[in-house]
């Protein structure tokens, strides 16, 4: 008999609870904070933020990885995740909830907080990201070895790894020893910033797959045409996907340029992990062999039913729609 094909997608990133408020233009400003991003601070920052709003709050497990390897679960798909939270009740939800989501979890445990992601969420339903990294910073790049990417397909590794240059290394390394295809979502435009003397390499020695929003392409290309930058984005490897948000996406592959129609429908509600879900649908479907039109069409609903709810957990009424596609 042939061998079986690989389909599992594999994450390691940061594993970290998602918080939302709802909060105006205004409060953002008081903040200091370019809108859209993500901005590190400690544990402190979080609370005076969540002090100084009187809205209401919501609680759910995020991480963009993490994020995009529970919507590959939820999708049907053979999902692993590997990360490391706190020794707290943050961090035992945060693994409970990844088994309930059929994801496998490869999760070390410390004594540090369970990681957190404040995004204040505007009418505009952009969102922007105080993160407090926590436990999750302590992944030991030693203990990330080839085994852990076993029989994986994909290696989705998430860009924000990439303020912890021992551990990309680790984890690229791995995946690439264990004949993965290597997806790197490039995160923010403020992680393509920090990291740029190093990305364009890491880039052409290991990465198959390299996922961007607008800021995030233009940041790594300098181009604002979009046609321009995907292109430039493509140079060495084997899918580039430039996301353009309500107009869709381009994903260019063996020098052809594909438009990805978004889905259209109602207005956003939020659009935390908008990106994450997109990359599980097109993953997803990449991994089982899928045409890119049909990975397309299947991202698109991913990213389409996320923003119709706070934070970045699809209702299971979503998940039947989107699975008819499949």
């Amino acid at each position: 008999m042939p061998p079986k094909k690989r389909t599992r997608i594999t994450g390691i990133g940061s594993a970290l609870v998602d918080i939302l408020i709802n909060e105006s233009d205004e409060f953002l400003k008081t903040l200091h904070k370019e809108k859209g991003g993500m901005t590190l601070v400690n544990d402190e920052d979080i609370t005076h933020i969540l002090s100084a709003s009187p809205q209401e709050t919501l609680v759910v497990p995020g991480g963009a990885a993490c994020n995009t390897i529970v919507g590959v679960a939820n999708l049907g798909g053979e999902a692993r995740f590997i990360g490391r939270r706190g020794n707290d009740a943050y961090g035992k939800a945060f693994e409970k909830q990844l088994i309930k989501g059929r994801v496998e979890p490869l999760i070390s445990v410390s004594d540090s907080p369970t990681g957190k992601v404040l995004s204040v969420i505007t009418p505009d339903a952009q969102r922007s990201m105080f993160t407090f990294l926590g436990a999750s910073t302590e992944l030991d790049p030693e203990s990330i070895t080839s085994g852990l990417f076993k029989e994986t397909a994909i290696a989705m590794i998430e860009g924000y790894l990439l303020f912890n240059r021992t551990l990309m290394q680790a984890a690229l390394t791995a995946a690439k020893e264990a004949g993965s295809l290597i997806a790197l979502d490039l995160a923010s435009f403020e992680v393509v910033n920090a990291s740029r003397d190093i990305l364009f390499d890491l880039v052409r020695d290991y990465v198959d797959i390299l996922i961007a929003n607008e800021d995030e392409a233009r940041a790594y290309t300098g181009f604002e045409d979009e046609e321009k930058a995907v292109e430039d984005l493509s140079r060495h490897v084997a899918y580039a996907v430039l996301k353009v948000g309500a107009r869709g996406s381009y994903v260019s592959h063996q020098n052809n340029l594909i438009k990805i129609p978004a889905q259209e429908g109602l207005p956003p509600v939020d659009t935390t992990g908008a990106g994450d879900l997109w990359a599980a649908g097109f993953l997803f479907g990449i991994a089982h062999g899928f045409p890119i039109e049909k990975s397309g069409r299947i991202a698109s609903a991913c990213g389409y039913e996320v923003c119709q709810v706070m934070g970045a957990q699809i209702p299971e009424e979503a998940w039947l729609r989107i699975r008819k596609l499949i």
